[in-house]
């Protein structure tokens, strides 16, 4: 079987063709993968779980916004992931490396810049745009905090912010209800919040783009 060295991960065909042409003739060696979806990037993941790089779209269905980048960093922390994103602010940007990406390229931006992209990247370096500055607030310094949870606890997060009791959650994944307690009492702990409101809000926060 192919080594798998990138999924690109992009719902609008030509962007990603374009987007495999370039990253294929950039690395040597190793196939290139396309994902139209979230699901399409979890299934290749399972199957390629060596991949190195996933170029990530902020807008792709089912991702959710950064949840899905931060669900990916979660289950995966060896890959490294290159936002893709038609939004460029300062904002976007900063949430988008608080949540682990390595860069972030703009949709606007030529293959050029991809090519510095992956190069710095594959170095072990984070990488921006030339001019391009992240926003780093209190809001965005929260965000860092939500590395810390593992993909069990994570993924608990999200039905806290769902609005589903203990009960309901421990129903949906099949443990005993003190096991549940026990993941919510670490999540509290781990994003340093009060309740599980706070938390919610805060895994809320990443399904705006």
């Amino acid at each position: 079987m192919q080594t798998v060295r990138a999924i690109i991960a992009d719902d609008h065909p030509l962007f990603r063709g374009a987007l495999k042409q370039a990253a294929t003739a950039l690395l040597d060696g190793g196939a290139v993968l396309e994902a139209a979806s979230m699901d399409e990037v979890w299934a290749l993941l399972n199957q390629h779980p060596g991949t190195e790089l996933v170029f990530l779209d902020l807008m792709m269905p089912g991702a959710d916004g950064f949840a899905g980048l931060s669900a990916l960093r979660a289950h995966y922390p060896d890959v490294t992931v290159i936002m893709i994103s038609a939004h460029e602010d300062s904002a976007t940007i900063g949430r988008a490396m608080a949540l682990g990406a390595s860069a972030f390229v703009p949709k606007s931006a030529p293959l050029a810049t991809l090519s510095e992209a992956i190069a710095a990247v594959l170095c072990g370096d984070n990488w921006l745009p030339e001019g391009m500055e992240p926003q780093d607030d209190e809001d965005i310094g929260r965000l860092r905090l939500l590395s810390r949870l593992t993909p069990q606890q994570l993924r608990v997060l999200k039905m806290i912010a769902d609005g589903l009791l203990n009960k309901q959650i421990a129903f949906e994944m099949q443990v005993q209800e003190t096991t549940v307690k026990q993941h919510v009492s670490a999540i509290l702990r781990k994003l340093e919040v009060y309740n599980r409101t706070q938390a919610g809000l805060l895994y809320q926060s990443l399904q705006q783009p």
